[in-house]
């Protein structure tokens, strides 16, 4: 094994190993450095994502990676719900553990090298000017981590929420999410349940993997997240068995102005990719990582780091608007009482909801809630919330 590569990639989740992919597709030398000691654990998302998404990742994604189809998705306030056809968005739950092993084999079919239970230490910059350094075999960085010293031209931070919270701590909340076994997951349907006191700017969810199985999670601002969770359970009102538990940070502010500073590339949730309103982000931290990978090879086959800033072009010319939108809705998740949205819940017809279900997009789903919030005394509930800001979000 080397000691010195053309990119080093800190983090294995779904944007490092595919632009670790990417990187490796044109020949560059690159390597994968992975804190935990596996692949794909601890399983910290939902998994939801629609099968054109990972497809658009350049991913058919095998029979043991999905765990489930998702038909149905009800949506709760405290005291009212409603429910959305999900079959036209083609919404699967992915195993994460078997997915992120299945690009991390593409990645290394492509001559990617993979290290788990290796973390990064320190990132230094060598003394050499990078300009002069282009065109040789030199590093740039020296990357200190857990197995020794490594060199590299460009290195990609992909390492999740964590790279953030220097950034901006307010824009992180505290999740927890069970595997549970419970007679009352219903084996097709999403459920996610809004209540600004318990779950204040987020909601509680369970994403059914199975007949009787699910991964069920709450998250919020400043809450307890295993006590919040264990009332959330409890309310259910029948038995259940917790077989895993997970909690993890998440990041709900959109992506980072600029994810490119000299050679040093930021990716997926260390790029604040992630949906600003469910915190999901296979598909567009996915882009992250392709994107990026693509823009290190061409900036360095034709020797010009300027290429680099290519990749934030096109994944803002691809998000940009649709993140901007999830964003004024976050405001509006931020502001509402619950008697607020228990009146915005009470004004959906059943019409309206037919007409969310046929126009939804799992992976830019702002258009189907901006329909919901759209209805005559839902749109004077968030105009008195939002004021002008609203127009951005139901005009575009």
């Amino acid at each position: 094994m080397s000691d010195s590569y053309d990119v080093i990639i800190a983090g294995g989740s779904v944007s490092g190993l595919l632009a670790a992919r990417e990187v490796a597709a044109k020949g560059l030398s690159v390597i994968v450095l992975e804190d935990d000691t596996e692949i794909g654990t601890p399983e910290h998302c939902g998994g939801l994502v629609s099968i054109d998404g990972i497809q658009n990742l350049g991913i058919v994604p095998s029979d043991d990676s999905i765990q489930n189809n998702i038909k149905y998705a009800k949506i709760s306030s405290p005291s009212r719900s409603f429910e959305l056809n999900a079959e036209k968005q083609k919404v699967i739950v992915l195993d994460r553990r078997v997915f992120d092993k299945q690009i991390a084999f593409q990645a290394q079919k492509m001559g990617a090298e993979i290290r788990v239970r290796c973390s990064v230490r320190s990132i230094s910059k060598k003394k050499e000017d990078i300009e002069e350094d282009i065109g040789d075999d030199k590093g740039c960085y020296v990357i200190k981590t857990s197995d020794g010293h490594l060199t590299c031209k460009y290195f990609v931070d992909a390492r999740g929420v964590g790279s953030l919270i220097r950034h901006n701590r307010q824009g992180i909340f505290q999740s927890a999410q069970y595997e549970v076994y419970a007679p009352w997951i219903n084996h097709d349907t999403i459920e996610v349940k809004f209540d600004r006191d318990k779950y204040p700017g987020f909601f509680a969810w369970i994403i059914p993997i199975g007949s009787e199985r699910g991964k069920v999670g709450v998250a919020g601002r400043s809450i307890n997240a295993a006590n919040v969770l264990k009332s959330y359970m409890d309310s259910k009102g029948g038995a259940y068995s917790v077989v895993r538990k997970v909690y993890a940070p998440v990041w709900i502010m959109g992506p980072m102005e600029h994810f490119v500073s000299g050679r040093n590339i930021i990716i997926g949730d260390a790029a604040g990719q992630t949906k600003p309103t469910t915190a999901g982000g296979i598909y567009s931290c996915g882009m992250g990582g392709i994107l990026a990978g693509r823009a290190i090879a061409i900036a360095k086959q034709k020797k010009d780091d300027n290429l680099l800033h290519d990749y934030e072009k096109k994944w803002f010319s691809i998000f940009k608007i649709e993140f901007e939108k999830m964003l004024i809705i976050r405001k509006l998740l931020e502001r509402l009482d619950n008697k607020a949205i228990d009146e915005l819940f009470s004004t959906l017809s059943e019409g309206e909801m037919e007409l969310v279900s046929k126009m939804s997009d799992f992976d830019f789903h702002s258009t189907a809630i901006s329909r919901i919030l759209y209805s005559r005394s839902g749109s004077k509930i968030i105009k008195t919330v939002l004021g002008n800001e609203v127009r951005r979000l139901f005009n575009s």
